[in-house]
């Protein structure tokens, strides 16, 4: 009994996290509202939601991935553009550098689960746009009913800025994997970010496109943390030589995710929110699985993952020419950088394997469309909400809550 209560009492922060935005809560209108009911007015907005592909349109679709796919890149060269991966987005980032993306300022309107807010202000919260949410963003903290977290130690702030791609505090990461470490407690010096109350990890954080809408957003508040990833050095060093680059609240290393040897700058279990935005589909496809499967274990129990990626048939994959096929539905760009297409079904079948409940999977067909040219472009996504199971806390507390009960 002693061990069971020494056991509850040892982790308050775990009953006093934040309330995240649930899954269970779409936006007023998931995937946009701006529907086509008129095709004559097809060429008076850029874009069009929800749009229904017609049979023919979907036969035409399937004939010319087949076309597209009849010739495959060979062997030896598909060998070079998986063992030189970074190198290509490295060079991706050194000619574009952060220019070529826009902001994802619709992530907010998507995954609110990226905002902790209390429960009595959740509903307020889905009529509101991303800038009143950046205004408001402190006020909800403050209604959370979660201890003040002291602030980090001064020599994360300053390591964390580093220009040499990874804090001064990195050198001792190798030691956050290791059996012994994760056998004792957690000590919060260990690493950045340790004292915070919400934290949300970005793989594949490009130039920051995602990372500064958030900071920008939760800038006032302290009880938040940012980890950001690219295996890309010079995307990494972009992130963090920006203007609103903060190491108090973020942290930008270099990892590559399909390299599960690589220990991360935190303890599995530790992660509120993953997002994972058009970055799976640059990964082989026999190494999708290993990678959300180590993404998993980073979670902790209640944590979402938030993926959003490219779908079967978007316009992107109709575009590629003859030679560019790697695999199945997966391509190689000009430049050497690559990309897979993927179904519902298939998103499904990945996270579910990685024992993450599914809260959402969608897919958002939009038209695009060129009003000078005159050109319609159907563009196809993978939209999907992931939870780590509550299944080990829930049985935990109910055996605290019964064992004291029978006192």
């Amino acid at each position: 009994m002693n061990v069971i209560w020494r056991n509850y009492i040892s982790c308050p922060r775990m009953r006093k996290v934040p309330h995240r935005y649930q899954s269970g809560c779409h936006p007023v209108a998931p995937l946009g509202s701006r529907i086509l009911t008129d095709p004559t007015k097809v060429f008076e907005h850029n874009m069009w939601d929800h749009m229904q592909w017609s049979k023919e349109e979907e036969a035409a679709a399937r004939k010319k991935v087949e076309e597209n796919s009849a010739v495959r890149v060979l062997l030896e060269e598909q060998v070079k553009y998986e063992s030189e991966a970074s190198k290509y987005w490295d060079t991706f980032y050194k000619i574009h550098k952060n220019k070529f993306f826009k902001d994802r300022n619709w992530l907010l309107r998507e995954f609110p689960e990226i905002l902790p807010v209390g429960q009595k202000t959740e509903e307020k919260v889905k009529e509101l746009s991303w800038n009143h949410v950046k205004i408001n963003a402190e006020s909800f903290f403050s209604k959370m009913h979660c201890p003040t977290m002291p602030e980090e130690k001064n020599h994360y702030k300053e390591s964390s800025g580093s220009s040499d791609g990874q804090s001064k505090a990195g050198s001792d990461f190798s030691k956050l994997d290791s059996e012994e470490y994760r056998e004792r407690p957690l000590k919060t010096e260990l690493f950045p970010g340790s004292n915070a109350a919400f934290r949300i990890l970005e793989v594949g954080c490009g130039a920051g496109n995602s990372v500064f809408p958030i900071l920008n957003t939760l800038q006032n508040v302290p009880e938040f943390f940012l980890y950001c990833c690219d295996f890309a050095s010079g995307a990494v060093e972009l992130v963090k030589s920006h203007a609103s680059y903060r190491a108090a609240q973020c942290c930008a290393f270099v990892h590559d995710v399909c390299d599960h040897g690589l220990p991360y700058p935190f303890p599995d279990g530790t992660l509120d929110v993953i997002l994972l935005v058009f970055v799976l589909s640059s990964i082989h496809p026999d190494r999708m699985q290993g990678v959300i499967n180590r993404l998993s274990k980073l979670l902790k129990p209640g944590g979402m993952l938030l993926f959003r990626d490219y779908g079967r048939y978007d316009k992107t994959q109709l575009r590629f020419k003859r030679g560019h096929c790697l695999s199945e539905n997966f391509y190689v760009r000009g430049d050497g950088t690559r990309a897979y297409f993927f179904t519902k079904g298939e998103v499904h079948s990945m996270f579910c394997k990685a024992g993450l409940d599914e809260k959402q999977n969608l897919v958002d067909r939009r038209l695009q469309v060129n009003r000078k040219k005159k050109v319609k472009m159907h563009r196809v996504w993978v939209q999907g909400k992931f939870q780590k199971p509550l299944h080990l806390t829930q049985k935990s507390s109910n055996l605290v809550f019964s064992v004291l009960s029978h006192e």
